[in-house]
């Protein structure tokens, strides 16, 4: 015990030293606002800077989310283009091709190291993606992510959202886009940044412990399934829209055979209700999303375990004049969700039928211009105590079979340019998998999950 608390003291020493110059960085330029300029490809297609669709990446502004609304296909630059004439079809396709490179290094390192292995790990790279986003078309646009992981050492797609969307101008008496969708995560078609996709934290650590509860919706599905869905914008109030997704398990062979967690029986569908109103100086979304899923865990067949996600959420965003133009940002989301687990109780995995986690995420950011963003978040998970599902382990497991987790999170983001941020963040652990000494039966604290975070990430 006295060599872990030495290599702690040591490894708290180092990282203070480490996060000086970023705290230094960040109170310069609360005195001298320097110009800032980015180039990735949404802003090659459009001729605009990042700052236009972005508080801050991925933040969207107003006009950032009728950008993706209309299916990212806006532009102000050259085409090739063929008028439609008789039978035959029409073009309109970028001269550019929409790409965009993603590249980010990062140092992460916990309060107490991790049983058996180093802390105070540099990632060069942590990741490295590849983006096709753009316009494929005068109605047709996407989001799409292949990214390379240094801890799978392997590249897989990420994040996809690709899209056709159109609109009238008399639905109703007002007007309506509406659209199409094709994903790979619920919430990722979102417009908000009050929902998981791309909820706080905007990045994170893939070597620090995390606790084990989570909801379905809350980014288990990322990537493990594919949907198809629709999407309306009423007015420019009332938004609606709805995907079924089926399971994908990259990697895995086609057709499934059953190999995974999650093999989505049926089709799982996920809906999605928001109101927003947008003036001069305010933005206000409040909403509702949800989820319903079974599954058969490791078979196509057989007892499934279901899974029913409902949440509401809300974004505020403050644009201050008297500063010049710095913006407030609250959000916050609930997330409560019900499973009856007949298979996982069959074999074995849960003490009980009936499970419940409630989900509470909030946080409040102030962007600095577009240079600086401080952020602070909380998060708190409870739910239904169950030894078996939530069994004993070094690390990863609790002692008592309870889900409960709290914390918070906070974040500075500086970036020099539009398309280079330069991070740290501090998350530290109230409790964690059920407590707050021992919580995992071999004498670990919840505080010694606590970790800084340190980013580099540049997009060109």
């Amino acid at each position: 015990m006295g060599n872990a608390s030495s290599v702690s003291r040591v490894g708290t020493t180092a990282l203070l030293k480490a996060l000086g110059p970023i705290l230094v960085i960040g109170w310069v330029l609360f005195v001298f606002k320097p110009n800032a300029h980015a180039v990735p490809s949404y802003s090659r297609q459009t001729g605009l800077p990042c700052a236009t669709c972005h508080f801050a990446p991925p933040e969207l502004t107003p006009f950032g989310r009728k950008f993706k609304l209309d299916g990212y296909v806006f532009t102000t630059k050259p085409e090739v283009t063929d008028d439609k004439k008789d039978h035959n079809s029409a073009l309109r396709l970028l001269e550019a091709l929409p790409l965009s490179v993603l590249f980010d290094t990062s140092f992460t390192a916990t309060k107490s190291p991790q049983p058996g292995k180093q802390n105070g790990n540099f990632q060069l790279p942590q990741d490295v993606s590849l983006f096709l986003a753009g316009a494929w078309g005068s109605h047709v646009g996407s989001f799409a992510q292949f990214t390379y992981t240094g801890t799978n050492n392997h590249f897989s797609w990420d994040n996809t959202d690709v899209r056709y969307a159109n609109n009238t101008k008399n639905f109703l008496g007002k007007t309506l886009a509406y659209g199409v969708t094709f994903n790979n995560n619920p919430t990722v078609e979102d417009l908000w940044n009050s929902t998981p996709a791309w909820g706080f934290p905007f990045t994170a650590s893939n070597v620090s412990p995390m606790p084990t509860a989570k909801a379905i919706i809350n980014g288990t599905l990322g990537q493990d399934v594919a949907g198809l869905g629709g999407y309306a914008m009423w007015n420019e109030h009332l938004y609606v829209g709805g995907t079924v997704y089926r399971t994908q398990h990259l990697g895995g062979t086609q057709p499934n055979p059953g190999v995974g967690s999650f093999n989505v029986r049926g089709f799982a569908p996920y809906w999605r209700l928001a109101w927003e109103t947008v003036t001069k100086n305010n933005s206000l979304e409040v909403g509702t999303y949800g989820m319903h899923l079974k599954t058969t865990p490791n078979a196509i067949i057989g007892p499934t375990d279901g899974y029913t996600d409902w949440a509401v959420d809300f974004q505020y965003d403050r644009t201050i004049p008297q500063f010049k133009n710095d913006v407030l940002s609250f959000r916050g989301s609930y997330i409560r969700e019900n499973s009856t687990l007949n298979a996982t109780f069959g074999s074995n995995g849960a003490a009980q039928l009936r499970h419940h986690l409630n989900t509470v995420q909030g946080n409040v950011e102030y962007h600095y211009g577009t240079k600086l963003a401080g952020t602070v978040g909380w998060f708190n998970t409870t739910g239904t105590t169950d030894a078996q599902l939530y069994a004993p382990g070094s690390v990863t497991g609790s002692a008592n079979g309870d889900p409960h987790s709290n914390g918070y999170i906070l974040n500075l983001s500086w970036w020099p340019e539009q398309n280079i941020d330069l991070a740290a963040q501090y998350t530290g652990y109230l409790r964690f998998n059920g407590g707050q000494t021992n919580y995992d039966g071999t004498g670990r604290k919840a505080e010694g999950n606590n970790a800084v975070f340190l980013l580099a990430r540049f997009v060109f």
